[in-house]
């Protein structure tokens, strides 16, 4: 699984661009990840919209409110990947809430995960040791990959417990606050990078929160593997739609 997220340019950084299905128009969803893919993105964050995503800034909720207005849900969503693997081969990973997941079935969802080609999950409030007791065998029986998150006040005993856990790659949130920030990174942001990547982990790092322009991006894959550029996007479709997407990608190559 871990390989499906590495790249064979060493020197090259991970793109990774979030957005939310069903937003800005609710039939959205396989245009943007194409064009995604053809604009050079390494892999997508399909965000499932959720009423009450603790994780995400103003910006991602309100896309996630339009999208939930718009009729997504899970069953649309899986219905509008039922053939995306006949056309796209990047790895695609799906952020939701244990809630929506739950409600769905998590064998149901899991199962409906790997017959569209997902490769792993972001589910921010599933604790560690809930996911190792109860679900990590049945995430293994359908192939999908797990991924944490790790932020500046996660222990160096808890990173290296997630390190052993995981088989994607380590989602670095680059501060305690809520996506969307627009502040630059500073010295105590570096710090913290340098730090967990001189810890010599075994999965690939890849930052999140706060990249929204070249210079934000440089600076998260400074010491790590890549970034997801996530809350810049979704101002982008709000303000274009799913159009000019090759154009906002651009900017971070």
């Amino acid at each position: 699984m871990k390989e499906r997220f590495r790249i064979s340019d060493t020197d090259k950084k991970l793109l990774s661009v979030y957005f939310t299905a069903g937003f800005p128009q609710r039939d959205d969803t396989v245009h943007i990840i194409s064009e995604l893919e053809k604009s050079g993105v390494d892999f997508i964050e399909i965000g499932l919209p959720f009423s009450d995503p603790l994780a995400d800034g103003p910006v991602i909720q309100h896309s996630s409110s339009v999208a939930i207005r718009n009729g997504m849900s899970a069953k649309l969503l899986f219905a509008q990947l039922s053939r995306i693997r006949e056309s796209v081969k990047i790895p695609l990973v799906i952020m939701g809430y244990f809630n929506s997941i739950l409600q769905y079935g998590v064998g149901e969802f899991l199962e409906k995960c790997a017959e569209v080609g997902i490769d792993a999950l972001i589910v921010p409030d599933l604790p560690l040791e809930i996911y190792v007791s109860d679900y990590e065998q049945l995430f293994a029986k359908f192939g999908i990959g797990m991924v944490f998150l790790v932020t500046p006040q996660t222990s160096e005993d808890r990173i290296r417990q997630i390190d052993a856990t995981s088989n994607a790659f380590i989602y670095l949130v680059s501060s305690a606050a809520l996506t969307g920030n627009k502040s630059d990174f500073g010295k105590n942001h570096e710090d913290y990078f340098m730090r967990v990547s001189n810890m010599a982990l075994h999965n690939q790092l890849v930052t999140g929160f706060g990249i929204h322009d070249k210079a934000t991006f440089d600076s998260a894959t400074k010491f790590t593997s890549g970034a997801i550029v996530g809350s810049a996007f979704i101002r982008h479709l709000e303000k274009f739609g799913a159009r000019s997407i090759s154009d906002f990608v651009r900017q971070f190559h």
